[in-house]
């Protein structure tokens, strides 16, 4: 734990009681805070209850008497309206903040030769890939590292400080709103595309949120930005006009599409200007993107003091996540890639990028939009199997595309194995959603859980990719 410091002997409002939450009042009262707790859940208030923390209704308290609103990233800061916790902090002059924050403010209190290092990653695909192959890369040369964040552990539950380690801190735009004092040493981000606009506003909001990543780096910190969007590049070109340091980094489907100029990346290839580095033995970083990935890993590496050698030889060895472009059985000449964190077109669209063709298993609850920013990709698809509630939609846009409506997981692994093993030769059945998972499964990792053991039930073999 971290323990926060700053708030001793004053009461701190905590609102929302999930992993966030609870780690958060665990550390201000570490730190010598007294915390007060609140969750519309019985359940979180009996947690907490249980570790003997005060739990006192916050909608009839003496917001007079806070010093700040410790907010769960879940409750709306803003949009579509302010959370009511937020509304009776701001009229009292309360500050609203996150765990993010008293993370900063923790190290913010250490003299500077004890500071340990921060990377930070954002962005709306690619963000938890990018942090957990960071970390890879790191421990791989064998730097003390702690990964969490929206990411595994709570940033708060990561272990204390000490100066040789290195946080790699995945943030999302939700976390990044709450905070004004974080100060990654190097901060990522990865795209931009439209996600959370209800909460943020619109895309303006969003965009704003994700840049607060910046918001607090000096000339002596890095911005690492990719810039295949429009809204990366004028994001890059305001941070380095604050005189921070900041390297773009643009993809492309093949070498040949790659602009002259910065750093840019295709799959297999990653071009900084100073070198052409070979990344076809990253087996588990397929598609442009991840060669994205690669690239702000191998920055960061660099950035961070270690060799060539020790950055590449940590990137073409990682692993790979779970969901996320995950190989996860072989039968016959038919591989089954799990892509169940693609919960938008966008991710979608670099999964089906990945591959010249595929039997692709799409559906769930659609985002704005649809699969329409998909319509250029179509070629890559031998047929979809449309699940959920998004089948029928996307069936419309799918058109003369090869589709059949398979309404469940099972069933469309089933008919997506039968037609590529019936195709012959090396063929992929690629589960990449394009939608949430919430109308069939609690969350992303139990579809994909789902997907796996239905690839496996056809006697498919379990396969890593590395």
């Amino acid at each position: 734990m971290i323990p926060v410091p700053g708030f001793e002997g004053r009461r701190v409002a905590v609102f929302g009681l999930g992993r966030s939450g609870i780690t958060a009042a665990r550390a201000l009262q570490a730190g010598g805070a007294e915390p007060v707790l609140w969750d519309d859940g019985v359940s979180g208030r009996m947690q907490a209850e249980a570790e003997g923390f005060n739990v006192e209704d916050l909608t009839s308290a003496d917001w007079s008497g806070f010093d700040a609103l410790v907010l769960s990233p879940g409750a709306p800061l803003t949009h579509p309206k302010p959370h009511w916790t937020v509304e009776k902090a701001h009229e009292a002059g309360v500050p609203v903040i996150g765990d993010v924050e008293l993370f900063a403010r923790a190290l913010d209190a250490l003299p500077s030769d004890k500071r340990p290092r921060v990377v930070a990653i954002t962005g709306t695909n690619g963000k938890s890939t990018t942090t957990a192959l960071i970390a890879f890369v790191l421990k791989q040369a064998g730097l003390k590292v702690h990964m969490g964040g929206n990411i595994g552990i709570g940033v708060l539950a990561l272990p204390a400080p000490t100066p040789e380690a290195v946080y790699v801190i995945e943030v999302s735009s939700y976390q990044l709103d709450l905070t004004t004092a974080f100060k990654p040493d190097v901060a990522i981000l990865t795209n931009i595309s439209p996600d959370h606009l209800d909460r943020h506003g619109g895309m303006e909001g969003y965009v704003k949120a994700k840049s607060r990543i910046f918001q607090a780096q000096s000339g002596n910190d890095l911005a690492l930005i990719g810039v295949d969007e429009h809204w990366g590049q004028g994001l890059s070109d305001a941070v380095e006009a604050r005189g921070e340091k900041v390297i773009r980094i643009a993809t492309a489907r093949t070498p040949e599409d790659l602009p002259r100029e910065g750093w840019r990346a295709a799959p297999g290839l990653l071009l900084t200007g100073e070198r052409e580095i070979d990344l076809t033995a990253a087996r588990s970083l397929p598609g442009r993107h991840n060669a994205q990935n690669a690239a702000f890993a191998y920055a960061t590496a660099l950035a961070l003091g270690l060799s060539h050698e020790q950055a590449l030889a940590g990137v073409v060895s990682f692993p790979g996540l779970a969901h996320r472009m995950e190989a996860v059985g072989r039968l016959g000449g038919v591989r089954f890639i799990n892509d169940s964190k693609g919960t938008n077109a966008d991710a979608a669209y670099q999964a089906l990028a990945s591959y010249p063709k595929t039997f692709w298993i799409a559906g769930g609850v659609p985002k704005a939009g649809g699969i329409e920013p998909l319509r250029p990709l179509f070629g890559h698809i031998a047929k979809a199997y449309l699940i959920g509630q998004a089948a029928d939609a996307f069936a419309v846009t799918l058109g003369d595309v090869p589709h059949v409506v398979a309404h469940t997981i099972e069933r469309a692994v089933q008919l997506a194995a039968e037609d590529a093993a019936k195709t012959g030769g090396d063929q992929v059945v690629l589960l990449s959603p394009a939608c949430a998972s919430f109308d069939q499964f609690p969350d992303f990792e139990v579809r994909g859980e789902a997907f796996r053991a239905a690839v496996l039930a056809l006697g498919a073999t379990a396969e890593s990719d590395h």
